[in-house]
């Protein structure tokens, strides 16, 4: 069992307005940006600041007790993952509102002034987050993200469009109360796709999610998990980010995916899951990237079935909205294809 040290800061408030909740694991080079931007904004309400530290090996939970002592730590003495820490901190928080933070982002002075006066004036309790620029560029990233059918994200670029399917757990705010109502993230995924996961489950109840046009945030992207990135023009990852990014997102296929649909579509996608696997390993000669990213998707899968059968019971039966609903902000062409086209074959490492 992991335990976790809880070091409450004196100044802690008893009634926050909102929670920022930072997951850091060997942050210490990037987590000053971070707090700093937290602590510079102009919103005139109460804010807590609250730190999980995964077993940083870096003294991350030194680092941040010696410099900022007002800040609420929680030390784990295990590595649990990034749905662990923000289930942790979420629980521990008193804000009304959360903020899910990446240690390596940096919000925009006006960031959370922005998302409190949208979600205020949001008649239905949703998650929302901010336009989000690369940190070395200053390039936009996404206004949140589209989905395509196998529940890769695809960056909405539109400034009209708000509604989304998604949005980057980078920066990722709701009320606490529709966070508990939601079930957090779900801790058998460790990292990744467990933003795609809350947002689909929002979206089958009704709840928007939305993307304001306004602020933003800055964010080294790949930073805190490797990868996913662009470098110089070819798309770089690593062997456990795709692993992981495979796994958890063929999970939230089978839970979110309404109705019968979810059949054909679990089908089509392995497939094409175990074809793609199939030929990048022979064109890079690579059967540990056979072995470690598709296949493994697919036994993951199957070994997880009791859980992938409950909690779809779970979300599914809290649904309300229609297939053709669910599906309006999807789209047919194929993320993956889109960046074969554009960079090539993904370099891993």
């Amino acid at each position: 069992m992991s335990v976790v040290h809880c070091h409450s800061a004196a100044s802690r408030p008893r009634k926050p307005m909102v929670s920022v909740c930072i997951a850091n694991y060997n942050g210490v080079g990037v987590l000053e940006d971070c707090i700093a931007s937290v602590l510079s904004q102009d919103a005139e309400v109460t804010i807590e600041i609250i730190i999980h530290d995964d077993a940083s090996a870096d003294g991350s939970a030194e680092w941040i007790r010696c410099r900022y002592p007002d800040v609420e730590l929680l030390a784990s003495e295990q590595n649990i993952g990034f749905c662990g820490a923000n289930n942790r901190m979420v629980a521990h928080a008193r804000g009304e509102y959360v903020l899910l933070l990446n240690n390596d982002a940096e919000l925009f002075r006006d960031a959370i002034k922005v998302l409190l006066a949208s979600a205020r004036a949001m008649p239905t309790p949703g998650i929302l987050s901010l336009p989000q620029f690369d940190w070395e560029s200053g390039a936009l990233v996404d206004r949140g993200c589209l989905l395509d059918p196998f529940y890769n994200p695809v960056p909405n670029l539109d400034p009209n469009r708000s509604d989304v399917a998604m949005v980057v757990g980078a920066c990722l705010f709701l009320p606490r109360a529709t966070w508990q109502a939601l079930g957090g993230f779900p801790e058998t995924f460790g990292s990744l796709a467990e933003d795609v996961f809350l947002c689909c489950t929002a979206r089958l109840q009704g709840l928007p999610v939305r993307v304001e046009q306004r602020s933003g945030y800055r964010h080294r992207q790949g930073a805190s998990f490797g990868g996913n990135r662009v470098d110089h023009g070819k798309l770089r990852s690593t062997y456990r980010r795709r692993a992981l990014s495979e796994r958890n997102k063929t999970a939230v296929l089978c839970i979110c995916t309404p109705g019968l649909a979810m059949v054909p579509l679990l089908l089509l996608h392995g497939i094409l899951l175990l074809a793609e696997g199939a030929v990048l390993a022979l064109l890079k000669r690579d059967l540990r990237l056979w072995r470690e990213i598709y296949t493994n998707a697919a036994i993951q899968t199957f070994r997880q079935r009791a859980f992938l059968r409950a909690e779809r019971w779970r979300v599914q039966r809290g649904r309300v909205i229609t297939l053709l609903e669910y599906v309006r902000p999807f789209v047919l062409l194929p993320r993956k294809l889109v960046m074969l086209i554009r960079h090539g074959v993904p370099g891993l490492r």
